[in-house]
C-alpha cells in the first residue's frame, strides 16, 4: 500500500525521501519492525480480552510436570501472530505482486480453519475440535488454490537459462599445457511458463516434473498440484503437531522463515541467482517483504509465548504457520527443501504416525499394544523422561538453527 503511495508521490511530486520504497530491503527492515510492535503492543491487549471472554486452554491430564498448571491459559493466539503478519505485509509489501497476494490469502484461508478449530474447542467444549476430516479439506482446498494459481497465472513464470560450457587452456612459458580450466557462458535467457522445482545437493539441480510425465506438460502441471496439495497438508499439520511446548513451534519456525525469505530474495534477484547457479524467478524477491514481516510476528510473539507462556496460540497459529511455511517454498520452488529444512516438523509427525502404526500392530498381533516412545510427538517422550520444558525447546531451537544452515548450505554444496 505505501509502496504504491509513494512511488505516485516520488513521480508526481518528487517528494524526498520516497524513492526507499523502491527497496525491498527497506520495506524489509520496516515490515520486521512493524510486525514485531504490532504483536508486543496489541498483544496483551489481546490476552486481556481473551481472558476477559474466559477463552483458555482445556488441559488434559496426561501425566506430564507442569502440564495441569497451563489450564486456564488464554489461547487462539494465533490472531496476534496473523495480524502482525498481514497488516505490515499491507502497509509496505506489493499487492500488485502475485505472490504476496498468494500469501495473503494463504495466511487467511488458514487462520480461519485454525480459528473455527480453536472456536469449536473453546465454546462449544469439544476438546476434539474440528473433525480431520475437515481440517484436511481445507488442506487440501488451499494446496489446490496454490497449485492452480501457479499453473495459471501468466504472472508466475521461471527463467530458462541456456549454457554453453568453454574450456580454456592454461600453459606456461613453453607452451606446454599444465592446466584446463572450465566455464559456463550464459548464452540466453527467457522467461517460460515450467512446472520446475530445485533439487537440494546437485549440480544441475533443476527439475521438471514433466519428466515424471513423458514431457506431457498438462500432465505435468496436474502432478504439481497434488505435489502442492501433500506439501501444504504435511507441513501444516507437522507445525500443528509440534505445538505441544511453551515457544517450541514459535521458536523452531524463526529460522526456518528466516532461510525462506534469503532464498526468495536470492531466487528473485537477476544478479544472485545467475551468479549461485539458481531458479531465477522475476518478482519473488518481494516475498522478503512477507517473510519478515512473518518473522517480526514470531518474534514479538514469543514475548508472551515463551516459558511460561502467557498465551497459546492453538490450531489459529500452528496451522497457519506450518501452511504458510509450505506455500511460501512453492513460491519460490524450493519444495524438495522442506524436509531438510522443516525437520523439527518431520521428525514430529514421523514420531505420532510411528507410534500409531506400532501400537495398532502390536496389539493385533501380540494383543497387547506396546509403544516406541513414551509419548508422542517426540517432544512429550522427553517430558516424560524429566527433561525439563525449557531445555527440551532450547535443544529443538538449535537443532532447527542447525537444519537451517545445512539448508542454506545447498546454494553451494552440490
Amino acid at each position: 500500500m505505501l509502496y504504491h503511495l509513494f512511488k505516485y508521490l516520488d513521480n508526481v511530486y518528487d517528494l524526498p525521501g520516497s524513492g526507499m520504497f523502491h527497496y525491498i530491503s527497506f520495506r524489509s527492515a520496516a515490515a520486521v519492525i512493524a510486525a514485531l510492535l504490532i504483536a508486543i503492543i496489541f498483544g496483551r491487549s489481546i490476552i486481556d480480552f481473551l481472558r476477559r471472554k474466559q477463552i483458555g486452554e482445556e488441559i488434559r491430564d496426561l501425566g506430564l510436570e507442569g502440564q495441569l498448571a497451563k489450564r486456564g491459559t488464554p489461547t487462539m493466539g494465533g490472531i496476534i501472530i496473523l495480524l502482525s503478519i498481514l497488516v505490515p505485509t499491507l502497509l509496505f509489501g506489493r499487492l500488485d505482486n502475485v505472490y504476496v497476494r498468494l500469501m495473503i490469502v494463504s495466511t487467511v484461508w488458514l487462520g480461519l480453519i485454525g480459528g473455527l478449530d480453536d472456536y469449536i474447542k473453546v465454546f462449544r467444549h469439544r476438546k476434539e475440535g474440528l473433525k480431520g476430516s475437515f481440517k484436511i479439506v481445507g488442506q487440501v482446498g488451499l494446496g489446490l488454490i496454490v497449485g492452480t494459481t501457479m499453473w495459471l497465472s501468466p504472472d508466475i513464470v521461471v527463467s530458462e537459462r541456456t549454457v554453453q560450457p568453454v574450456e580454456t587452456l592454461v600453459v606456461d612459458e613453453s607452451g606446454e599445457v599444465v592446466d584446463e580450466l572450465r566455464q559456463t557462458i550464459v548464452v540466453k535467457a527467457e522467461q517460460t511458463k515450467n512446472p520446475n522445482t530445485t533439487i537440494p545437493f546437485n549440480k544441475n539441480n533443476e527439475l521438471d516434473y514433466a519428466w515424471f510425465t513423458g514431457g506431457n506438460r498438462t500432465a505435468a502441471w496436474l502432478l504439481y498440484v497434488l505435489v502442492a496439495i501433500f506439501v501444504v497438508t504435511a507441513v501444516s499439520n507437522g507445525a500443528n503437531l509440534t505445538d505441544g511446548l511453551d515457544g517450541l513451534a514459535t521458536g523452531v519456525s524463526v529460522p526456518i522463515v528466516m532461510v525462506l525469505g534469503v532464498l526468495a530474495y536470492l531466487s528473485g534477484h537477476v544478479v544472485y541467482a545467475p551468479f549461485l547457479n539458481i531458479m531465477y524467478i522475476p518478482d519473488s524477491g518481494e516475498l522478503l517483504v512477507f517473510a519478515s514481516a512473518m518473522i517480526g510476528a514470531l518474534v514479538g510473539f514469543l514475548w508472551y509465548n515463551s516459558y511460561p507462556a502467557q498465551i497459546f496460540m492453538g490450531d489459529t497459529g500452528s496451522l497457519s504457520i506450518g501452511g504458510i511455511i509450505a506455500v511460501f517454498a512453492l513460491c519460490i520452488r524450493k519444495e524438495l527443501l522442506l524436509p531438510l529444512l522443516c525437520g523439527i516438523f518431520l521428525v514430529e509427525s514421523l514420531s505420532v504416525m510411528l507410534q500409531v502404526s506400532y501400537f495398532k500392530y502390536t496389539k493385533k498381533r501380540f494383543g497387547e499394544g506396546r509403544r516406541i516412545f513414551l509419548m508422542s510427538p517426540l517432544h512429550h517422550h522427553y517430558q516424560k523422561k524429566n527433561i525439563y520444558e525449557t531445555k527440551i525447546v532450547l535443544r529443538f531451537w538449535i537443532f532447527s538453527l542447525l537444519l537451517a544452515a545445512i539448508t542454506l548450505a545447498t546454494l553451494k554444496i552440490r
